[in-house]
C-alpha cells in the first residue's frame, strides 16, 4: 500500500516502434509514410513514361529521395561541395542531376554477355566508370535519368536486373564466387542461391521490410561469403554423417553499432533454404522495429530477442513446424580465402582471381577482361568478390601465365602486392552525399606508396578505407580501418581525415576493430601515418607474430601507446 501523500508510480508505457505483428501499422516517419503511400517496385512506370521524357526537373520528391531506391537509383553527390558540408547541409540539398545505379548480380556471377551489357552501359552512359563493390555487384556513376530505359533495355536484354538493389527489401545475395568450382567446398549453393532469388526479386511480399536486409548464402569451405556480419547467412556445413547442411545464422551488421551474427542452432537442407529464408525475411518484416530507422535492422531485433526467441517464433509463427537441431560446428581458423591468384578448379581448368585498383575499373576495362576470358575458354564469365575483387572461371590453364602477364599490362593484377590484395574503400567523397572523406583516392595512394616505402612487407594486410561511420568498406572488420570524419588539420582549421581502428577480424576469434583513442589523422597525412605504424610493428613484433595477433595481444592503454604518433595525428577533438 503506497504511503499517505505518496502516489504509486505507474510502470511507463513503451514507445510504439511501428511492429506490425503488433497492430501498429501508423507510420512513424517520414521514411514510413513514403512506403506506406507507394510501393517503391512501382516507380519504375513512372520514370519510363514520365521522368525519363520530361527530365529531372519533372521528378517527383517523395520518388526522388526514397523510392528511386528499389531500382538501384540514388542520386549522387555534386562535385563542388566539400566535406563540411555533409555537416551543414541536408542530403537533399548536396544531390547533383546525376545517378549512381547499382546493378543486382547475385552471388556476384557475370556471364560474358552480362559483363560486357555492363561495360558497354558504362562507356555510353556513365563516363567509363565502373566500381566493383564489396556486395559482389558493380555500381555505375553520372547516369542521367533520361538514359534509364535504355539502359534497362540492355541489362534486361542479357538477364540482369536493378530491382532492389536498394531500398528496405533484401539486397543482392552474396555467395562465393567459385561456387560449383571449388575442390574444398562442401556444396555448390548455386541451385540454392537462384531459388531464393527467383523467390524474392520484385516480390512485394518483401518490399516493404524495416530497412534494408542482407543475405549470405554460401557453400564455400572457407566461408568467403561474409555470414558473420549480414542479418541472415546460410552456411554451408557438413552434419555429423557427412551430409552438408545449411547452419542458419541471423543479426549480423556493421555501421555505428557493430554485431556479429548469431546461430539459431539449427541446420537446414538446400531444398528448405527458400522456405526459411522467406520465414525470416517475414518474421523481420512484421516484427522489424519501424520506429526509429537507426534501430530498424534485424540486428537489434534479434540482440533483443536472443536467438532462442527467434527460432521459437520462426518455428511456431512462419514455418509451422520444428527445425533440426546443429550442434557447433567448428570455424576455419583463419580469414577467409580472397579467391586471388590462380586456383585449380575441381574440372582441371583454373580460375583467375585479380585486383582493380581498390575496385574501380572501366567500363572498357570490364569489356577487355571479359573478352579475354571468352578467348581462353572461360566464357566470358567473371565472378566479383566480397573484396571488390574480380574472378575470371573456367579458364583453359595452359593460358594461365599468358593471362596473368595481361592483367599485369592492364593493371589488373592477379599477383598484387599484400597492401593492394588487402585494400578496400567505399565509394567517398567523391560522389557519396554521407561521405566526411575522399576514399578511392586515398587508397590508392596507400597503396602504391607503401608498396614503394615497405618493399620488405611479406604478410597479408587489410586496409579499409572508408568515408562515413556506415562501414560500407567494412572498417570495422579490417586490420586497418580508416572512418572518415573531420578532423583538426595542421592549420588549425578542420578538414577531411580518419579515426582510425586496429584488429578487426571475423571467423576464429570474432572482433570488431577498436577505435584507437586521441588519433585524428589528417587525410594528406595518412601515408605517413600508415608506414610509421607498420615499422613500429616490425620493431616490436615477437618472432613470427603476424599484425593481427601482435594487435590482439595488446591491451587498450599499449594500445593506444603503440598507434600514437603524435608527430602526425592530432590531438583529440
Amino acid at each position: 500500500m503506497a504511503t499517505r501523500g505518496t502516489t504509486t508510480p505507474r510502470p511507463r508505457a513503451s514507445k510504439p516502434q511501428g511492429q506490425w505483428a503488433l497492430g501498429d501499422t501508423t507510420p512513424l516517419n517520414a521514411t514510413e509514410e513514403i512506403k506506406q503511400a507507394g510501393s517503391g517496385l512501382d516507380v519504375r512506370d513512372r520514370i519510363e513514361r514520365v521522368y525519363a521524357i520530361e527530365g529531372y526537373d519533372s521528378i517527383a520528391a517523395d520518388d526522388l529521395g526514397e523510392r528511386f531506391k528499389w531500382w538501384g537509383l540514388y542520386t549522387q553527390r555534386r562535385q563542388d561541395e566539400p566535406a563540411a558540408a555533409t555537416q551543414s547541409k541536408e542530403t537533399k540539398d548536396l544531390a547533383d542531376r546525376y545517378f549512381m545505379l547499382r546493378i543486382r548480380s547475385d552471388g556476384g556471377q557475370l556471364s560474358g554477355p552480362q559483363a560486357r551489357a555492363i561495360g558497354s552501359v558504362s562507356t555510353d552512359f556513365g563516363r567509363d566508370v565502373a566500381d566493383v563493390t564489396d556486395r559482389q555487384n558493380i555500381q555505375l556513376h553520372w547516369i542521367r535519368i533520361e538514359d534509364m530505359p535504355e539502359i534497362w533495355r540492355r541489362l534486361e536484354a542479357v538477364g540482369l536486373s536493378t530491382a532492389m538493389a536498394c531500398g528496405d527489401v533484401p539486397r543482392g545475395f552474396l555467395g562465393c564466387p567459385l561456387a560449383g568450382r571449388a575442390n574444398d567446398e562442401v556444396i555448390d549453393a548455386t541451385p540454392v542461391m537462384d531459388a531464393v532469388t527467383a523467390r524474392a526479386v520484385g516480390n512485394k511480399a518483401f518490399a516493404n521490410l524495416p530497412r534494408k536486409f542482407k543475405t549470405s548464402i554460401a557453400g564455400c569451405a572457407q566461408r568467403c561469403a561474409q555470414p558473420d556480419i549480414n542479418d541472415v547467412s546460410f552456411v554451408a556445413v557438413r552434419g555429423a554423417d557427412g551430409t552438408p547442411v545449411f547452419d542458419v545464422w541471423v543479426g549480423g551488421g556493421l555501421g555505428s553499432s557493430p554485431h556479429f551474427a548469431q546461430r539459431l542452432g539449427v541446420g537446414v537442407s538446400a531444398d528448405d533454404v527458400p522456405d526459411v529464408w522467406e520465414a525470416i525475411t517475414l518474421l523481420f518484416r512484421d516484427h522489424g522495429y519501424r520506429r526509429n530507422r537507426k534501430r530498424a535492422r534485424l540486428k537489434f531485433l534479434v540482440a533483443d530477442w536472443g536467438p532462442d526467441k527467434v527460432r521459437e517464433t520462426l518455428e511456431r509463427e512462419y514455418l509451422h513446424r520444428t527445425l533440426d537441431p546443429l550442434p557447433v560446428v567448428q570455424a576455419p581458423a583463419e580469414l577467409a580465402s580472397d579467391h586471388i591468384g590462380v586456383t585449380l578448379q575441381r574440372d582441371g581448368r583454373v580460375a583467375i582471381g585479380l585486383a582493380p585498383r581498390i575496385g574501380r575499373l572501366t567500363g572498357t576495362q570490364l569489356t577487355e577482361l571479359a573478352e579475354l576470358a571468352e578467348r581462353h575458354g572461360g566464357g566470358g564469365r567473371l565472378h566479383l568478390t566480397t573484396q571488390q575483387k574480380i574472378v575470371m572461371v573456367d579458364i583453359d590453364a595452359a593460358a594461365a601465365e599468358h593471362i596473368v602477364a595481361t592483367l599485369e599490362r592492364l593493371d589488373l593484377r592477379a599477383r598484387p602486392s599484400s597492401f593492394r590484395r588487402g585494400a578496400m574503400a567505399c565509394t567517398g567523397l567523391e560522389f557519396c552525399k554521407l561521405a566526411l572523406a575522399e576514399t578511392k583516392g586515398v587508397a590508392q595512394r596507400v597503396t602504391s606508396e607503401l608498396e614503394q616505402r615497405l618493399p620488405e612487407w611479406d604478410e597479408p594486410l587489410r586496409i579499409h578505407v572508408n568515408g562515413c561511420p556506415n562501414s560500407c568498406a567494412r572498417f570495422q572488420t579490417a586490420d586497418i580501418g580508416l572512418m572518415g570524419a573531420l578532423v583538426p588539420q595542421r592549420d588549425g582549421s578542420r578538414g577531411p581525415g580518419f579515426l582510425v581502428h586496429l584488429g578487426g577480424h571475423v571467423e576464429g576469434h570474432r572482433a570488431f576493430a577498436t577505435k584507437v583513442k586521441g588519433v585524428r589523422v589528417p587525410a594528406e597525412d595518412v601515408v605517413d601515418y600508415l608506414e610509421m605504424l607498420l615499422r613500429r610493428y616490425l620493431d616490436l613484433r615477437d618472432g613470427d607474430q603476424t599484425f593481427p595477433t601482435f594487435i590482439a595481444a595488446l591491451g587498450a592503454d599499449e594500445l593506444s601507446a603503440f598507434a600514437a604518433l603524435p608527430e602526425l595525428a592530432s590531438a583529440p577533438a
